[in-house]
């Protein structure tokens, strides 16, 4: 798409994706932010993010985009949005805003936050739902 943004497709999938900016670790991925759409399917913009290090097991994971909080469901170095409500507003907060961040605690008690830059976002974002529905044309 433009920006830190890019619009992919795999299988009947499409998603809005960006890495993470700032600190990467060789032992492991970058973390990772999308929103998916599936063509035909149930996903109509769920947001996942895998996290930058392994938080602590139970630890609450957070995005923020802007000043608004979204509670998210972790499981592991994963984390998801609640459902359909939760993924709309997330979708409207990202348009509004020009950064977020995701945030948890690690094993030992400090803070992991990955930042993301929301440039081009919006673009990405209506990419991959035009993806999705093109995909589900017969």
């Amino acid at each position: 798409a433009d920006g830190q943004w890019a619009t992919l497709s795999q299988g009947r999938t499409c998603e809005a994706a960006a890495k993470s900016v700032g600190v990467t670790y060789k032992d492991r991925p970058p973390a990772r932010a999308s929103l998916s759409f599936d063509a035909g399917g149930p996903r109509h913009g769920q947001f996942a993010a895998r996290l930058s290090r392994m938080p602590r097991p139970g630890a609450t994971v957070m995005l923020h985009i802007g000043d608004q909080p979204f509670l998210l469901v972790g499981q592991g170095d994963m984390a998801w949005s609640r459902g359909p409500k939760q993924e709309q507003a997330i979708i409207e907060a990202i348009r509004a805003s020009g950064g977020m961040r995701i945030e948890a605690r690690s094993p030992g008690g400090g803070r992991i936050v990955d930042r993301y830059s929301l440039d081009g976002a919006p673009l990405a974002i209506d990419a991959a739902a035009a993806c999705s529905a093109a995909l589900a044309k017969p």
